[in-house]
């Protein structure tokens, strides 16, 4: 559906719409009179439209060109206030975030960003609020070239759903099956800052005030490392983001790729804020925190010189943290560890 439904704006009392969990500073930046239509053409109306984009937002749905030769991938993702995000996140850093852990799926398939849809609940029309989560939204969408093609509006509590398709050449996306015993594993990026952040917000962890600054804008603004999962089709023979932790979401790939997984502890990355940690806390953080989105990928071994050349050229952090095994879906590493739990399960 392409923004066609809203229940915003029929003049409920502020507080049965939920100002608090919204984070309203006063009533006078709220818009009781604002209709959907005007807020979709508002907010969610983007120009110019591409021209693979056939009919975009105000009608019943999207038409889309699909360029030959390459295959539709599809991912989607639910952030909930409270869940996915603490309650005082900048709407600015909610936009932002929405987007990219949507767009590291896509990384992580090999796929070239083309266009998304956004369902957002709202539980009051708040301007400023609106504002910021556009920008923030769109700051990256323009940075990877991805087009707002249409979604829904409606009132309940804060949560942002956004459904990003992209395409890749035919046969050629990048999987979570095929790693094969030999291959070494990779990470981008550092690993446990976001994880470190959350639990300064939620004052579990004491950090000098720059290193947590740090680590909440990790929290807050994730990179996604679409340009390097593109590349990696040539390469990799796995591949997946790192979302609910490192040893969670690797014990995914192992199970897909019936593989298993020797870690080193000391290749681990970690940012100079977890190094200032004792060396268990941070390999804590690094191994079952989430919200990381960094690559999680397998190379063979013939290809690590490739990769060291493309790291200099883009000057991207990529390293070495293991090897496939043959024992199939067990991760080993070569630290002590008293509790290694598997990362974050929404049900449990």
């Amino acid at each position: 559906m392409v923004f066609v439904s809203s229940t915003i704006g029929k003049g409920e009392s502020p507080m049965k719409m939920g100002l608090s969990t919204f984070g309203l500073d006063s009533l006078n930046s709220l818009i009781f009179n604002m209709h959907e239509f005007d807020l979709i053409k508002h907010y969610f109306t983007w120009t110019p439209v591409p021209s693979e984009v056939r009919l975009s937002v105000g009608d019943d749905a999207a038409i889309l060109q699909i360029p030959p030769h390459e295959e539709f991938i599809i991912s989607v993702d639910t952030l909930v206030e409270g869940v996915h995000f603490p309650v005082a996140t900048p709407a600015h850093a909610v936009g932002y975030k929405a987007l990219a852990v949507n767009l590291s799926d896509l990384a992580a398939m090999g796929a070239h960003p083309r266009w998304f849809t956004l369902a957002l609940t709202l539980p009051a029309v708040n301007q400023t609020w609106l504002e910021e989560f556009t920008r923030g939204l769109r700051e990256l969408a323009t940075e990877h070239q991805i087009f707002l093609i249409g979604g829904d509006t409606t009132r309940g509590p804060l949560s942002i759903t956004i459904q990003v398709m992209g395409t890749a050449p035919k046969h050629q996306a990048l999987l979570r099956q095929g790693a094969q015993v030999g291959d070494l594993i990779l990470v981008s990026g550092n690993l446990g800052e976001a994880a470190a952040g959350l639990a300064v917000i939620q004052q579990r962890l004491n950090l000098a005030h720059e290193d947590a600054a740090d680590c909440i804008q990790r929290l807050n603004y994730p990179s996604p490392r679409v340009e390097l999962g593109c590349w990696l089709r040539d390469y990799a023979t796995s591949c997946m983001d790192v979302s609910d932790g490192l040893v969670a979401d690797l014990k995914h790939l192992l199970k897909r790729s019936q593989v298993g997984a020797k870690l080193y502890h000391q290749n681990i990355p970690l940012s100079g804020a977890l190094h200032k940690l004792n060396l268990s806390t941070a390999l804590g953080l690094a191994l079952t925190g989430g919200d990381d989105y960094e690559l999680l990928f397998t190379l063979p071994q013939q290809h690590l010189e490739q990769l060291k050349q493309y790291q200099i050229v883009n000057q991207i952090k990529l390293s070495v943290i293991g090897e496939i095994t043959q024992q199939i879906e067990q991760v080993s590493l070569d630290y002590p560890l008293v509790n290694l739990p598997d990362g974050y399960n929404h049900f449990q």
